[in-house]
């Protein structure tokens, strides 16, 4: 059975960093898409940034883009997303998700993905 937990949510000032991560079981992640998503009240869920277990390749959205940083660990099974620089508009629910297909190079939209962990709360104080 795939599980996905995602861990690392807080309570974090303007300016302030955070590290998520999420923890893969269940099978060998060699060849997937790893992706972190972000869903705030009112708003669709939104691709932050992917990364492949194979190639280590990222895709990585410009409203993060120079602040947050994807990385996969495959001797643990675990990615994780730096949050550097956080703005009271990062606040969200994160999530990551599986990718088993591949079928885009980059996915980024919540439909490529076949399998979600529980997300974990951002909020950002101004």
């Amino acid at each position: 059975e795939v599980q996905l937990q995602a861990s690392g949510g807080g309570l974090v000032q303007a300016g302030g960093s955070l590290r998520l991560s999420c923890k893969a079981s269940g099978f060998p992640f060699d060849g997937y898409v790893i992706g972190w998503f972000r869903q705030s009240p009112g708003k669709a869920r939104e691709g932050i940034s992917c990364i492949s277990t194979h190639d280590g390749s990222i895709e990585i959205a410009d409203s993060v883009k120079g602040r947050f940083t994807i990385s996969w660990d495959s001797a643990k099974n675990t990615a994780y997303l730096q949050m550097n620089s956080l703005k009271p508009e990062d606040a969200a629910i994160y999530f990551c998700a599986v990718d088993v297909n591949v079928v885009v190079a980059f996915p980024m939209h919540p439909n490529d993905y076949d399998y979600w962990g529980r997300g974990t709360l951002v909020t950002v104080s101004s």
